[in-house]
């Protein structure tokens, strides 16, 4: 029994002795990748927002145009899968200097369209048919899983450079990676505030989606020859 329990520490001595030297015998670094994309999609994350004494008649008000707005972008094809009602509420409103109450309704709808090049007229149509507030614009890409995946060859590409123009100072080379870890990928897209047109000014462009940038980063320990 003394001989089996010396000869199992010797073999668990033996196994620790050889991780540690595995561990001693990597590099690890931290690799990004980025990648730009024009976007090709929008969404308009908008509001109705009315207001008067009469809370009935405030909803109500409220109601028909969400109604209008809704008929409209069926009317233009937008599917209804791209239009939903983030939330609505009705509140009493105080004006502390004079004392008048009023009833504001207030009704937020995101739209998204699959087609940039149809903002503009989707967005008069939608002033035309009531809608009063913008809260803003988020522009994003049909295409972002393919950008992602090349963002992430990118991240690996760039740690692989990294650990080989570390040890290169020591006369070694870098061997098989034996850990990749991702550390999430994060997209940032573009956000403008929409400017309000009015219908004379419906041929003039009113946002610039500029480019999204689609970043990702890993974490590679490579073996160190």
């Amino acid at each position: 029994m003394k001989k089996l329990a010396l000869l199992l520490v010797m073999i668990t001595s033996m196994g620790l002795t050889a991780q540690n030297s595995t561990e001693r015998n990597t590099v690890t670094v931290t690799g990004e990748g980025k990648v730009m994309v024009v976007p090709d999609k929008v969404i308009i994350n908008s509001r109705i927002e009315t207001e008067g004494l009469n809370p009935t008649d405030v909803k109500k008000d409220n109601d028909k145009i969400a109604n209008d707005i809704f008929k409209y972008l069926k009317s233009q094809g937008v599917p209804e899968k791209n239009i939903q009602t983030e939330y609505m509420n009705l509140n009493k409103r105080t004006d502390y200097n004079t004392k008048e109450e009023t009833y504001v309704a207030n009704q937020a709808i995101s739209i998204k369209l699959d087609d940039l090049k149809n903002y503009e007229k989707i967005m008069q149509g939608l002033l035309k048919n009531g809608l009063n507030r913008i809260n803003g614009v988020e522009f994003s890409s049909s295409k972002i899983e393919e950008y992602q995946k090349e963002a992430r060859k990118k991240a690996v590409l760039d740690a692989k450079q990294k650990a080989e123009d570390l040890v290169a100072a020591l006369d070694q080379k870098i061997g098989k990676a034996v850990m990749i870890s991702e550390n999430g990928g994060n997209t940032y897209p573009v956000m403008r505030m929409a400017e309000m047109k009015s219908a004379a000014q419906a041929d003039q462009q009113t946002i610039a989606p500029g480019e999204m940038e689609i970043r990702v980063n890993v974490n590679i320990s490579f073996q160190l020859y």
